[in-house]
C-alpha cells in the first residue's frame, strides 16, 4: 500500500553536490520551508560528486570553448570564497602543451588565457626538467585548485539539517506525475515501503539518472551521452607530490591531487572512458555500471603518461574509481561543459538540472534566481 504524505514545497531528487546545494538555496534564499531530498545511496555526495578528478576549474582546460572557460574564471573565486575549508590550494598546478597532436599551440594557449583573464607564468628549470623536452613544447604555472568531496559532504549535512530539509537516504524515485495543481513523486524507501509526495516543485538532480522516471515525466529534450569512466588513484613519488599536471590539448592526461584520500588521480583522454552509449529511458546507467567488469587500464595510462612525464613511472597504483559520466551530446566537439537547465512545460514546476563541473553550480543558481516560485 502506498503512503501519501502531505503537500511539501519542493522535492529534490539526488543528494549529490548539486541536489544538496539547490535544496539549501531553496530554503535560505527562496524561503521554502517544507523541502524533501531523496538520495538512492546511503550517504550524500558519494557518487559523481566524489568519483571525479576533484578539480576546481579556472578556465585553462577549455581553449576550444570560450564560454565554459570564461564561466569557470567567474565562478572559481566564488567557489573558493564559499567553501574555503574544502578547497586545496597548497600545490603547484602546471599545464604543458604537447609538441605533436595538440589542438592548441603554446602561443595559442597564452593568447587564450589572456582573453579570459587567466594567469600563466613560465616555470623554472627544476619543474621543466620533469617533462620530456622532445614531446613537450612549453610548460606553464597556473592558478587552479582541487576540492575535498568529504568536506563538502560534511557541509551539506550540517546545512541541510539547519534548514530543516527532510532527507530520505537509500530511497528511489520511480515516477513523477501530474496531480490536481501539484506534482506527485512516487518513491520506495529502503525498507520497501512505497510512498507518494505531493509537491509544487520538483528538481531532478540525478546526473546520470535524469531520464529514468516513469509517470508523466517527458525526459530531457537535450540529448545526453553516458560514459563509464575510470579514475585511477595513485600514490605519486616525491618529485610529483606537490604538483598537479595537465598535458593538453588532445589525447593526453591529467594528474591532480585528490584531497579526500591524500592521493592523486590519474586520468587519460584515451583510457579513462571505457564505454559509452546514448542515454535513453529504460537503460539504467547505474545498473550498467554495476554489471561492468571494471578491469583497470592503469598500466596503459602510466605507460603513455610516462613518455611525457617519466617520474610517473615511480607512482604506486592504489585503486580506481569507476563512475558514470554524463555529457551533453552537442558539446562533444568542443569539450564545453555548460549546464543543462530544463523546465518541463508538460509538468509545470518540474526542472531537470545537470552540471559538467562543480563550479557550474553558480550558473544553476543564477537560472533559479530568475524563476518565480
Amino acid at each position: 500500500m502506498t503512503k501519501t504524505e502531505s503537500i511539501v514545497d519542493a522535492v529534490v531528487i539526488g543528494g549529490g553536490f548539486y541536489g544538496a546545494a539547490i535544496a539549501i538555496y531553496l530554503a535560505k534564499q527562496r524561503g521554502l520551508e517544507r523541502i524533501v531530498l531523496v538520495e538512492r545511496e546511503s550517504a550524500l555526495l558519494t557518487r559523481a560528486s566524489y568519483n571525479n578528478q576533484a578539480r576546481v576549474h579556472n578556465g585553462y582546460h577549455y581553449p576550444r570553448s570560450f564560454t565554459t572557460a570564461y564561466r569557470s574564471r567567474i565562478n572559481l573565486p566564488r567557489f573558493v570564497q564559499a567553501w574555503p575549508e574544502a578547497v586545496k590550494q597548497d600545490f603547484t598546478k602546471l599545464y604543458a602543451i604537447a609538441r605533436r597532436n595538440s589542438k592548441v599551440t603554446a602561443k595559442q594557449f597564452v593568447r587564450f588565457c589572456k582573453e579570459i583573464g587567466a594567469k600563466t607564468e613560465p616555470v623554472d628549470q627544476s619543474l621543466r626538467q620533469l617533462f620530456e623536452p622532445h614531446l613537450i613544447e612549453e610548460v606553464f604555472r597556473v592558478e587552479e585548485y582541487a576540492f575535498d568531496a568529504c568536506k563538502l559532504a560534511n557541509w551539506a549535512e550540517v546545512e541541510l539539517k539547519e534548514c530543516g530539509v527532510k532527507i530520505h537516504l537509500e530511497a528511489r524515485v520511480s515516477a513523477i506525475s501530474k496531480g490536481d495543481n501539484v506534482l506527485k513523486v512516487s518513491m520506495r524507501e529502503k525498507d520497501g515501503t512505497a510512498s507518494e509526495v505531493a509537491t509544487r516543485h520538483v528538481f531532478n538532480c540525478t546526473y546520470s539518472g535524469l531520464n529514468q522516471f516513469a509517470g508523466d515525466f517527458p525526459g530531457t529534450t537535450t540529448q545526453l551521452k553516458q560514459e563509464i569512466t575510470e579514475m585511477a588513484l595513485m600514490d605519486v613519488p616525491p618529485a610529483l607530490k606537490g604538483l598537479g599536471i595537465t598535458v593538453m590539448d588532445g589525447p593526453f592526461f591529467s594528474m591532480m591531487p585528490f584531497p579526500a584520500r591524500g592521493l592523486h588521480t590519474l586520468s587519460h583522454v584515451r583510457y579513462t572512458p571505457h564505454m559509452n552509449w546514448n542515454d535513453q529511458h529504460g537503460i539504467d546507467p547505474y545498473q550498467k555500471l554495476y554489471e561492468y567488469e571494471r578491469a583497470t587500464r592503469v598500466d596503459r595510462m602510466v605507460r603513455d603518461v610516462g613518455r611525457y612525464l617519466p617520474a610517473v613511472l615511480g607512482a604506486h597504483y592504489v585503486e580506481s574509481l569507476f563512475e558514470v559520466k554524463t555529457v551533453l551530446v552537442k558539446n562533444e566537439g568542443d569539450d564545453g561543459r555548460p549546464i543543462l537547465f530544463e523546465k518541463h512545460e508538460s509538468l509545470p514546476g518540474c526542472y531537470s538540472v545537470l552540471g559538467g563541473k562543480i563550479d557550474n553550480i553558480y550558473d544553476v543558481l543564477e537560472k533559479l534566481d530568475d524563476e518565480d516560485f
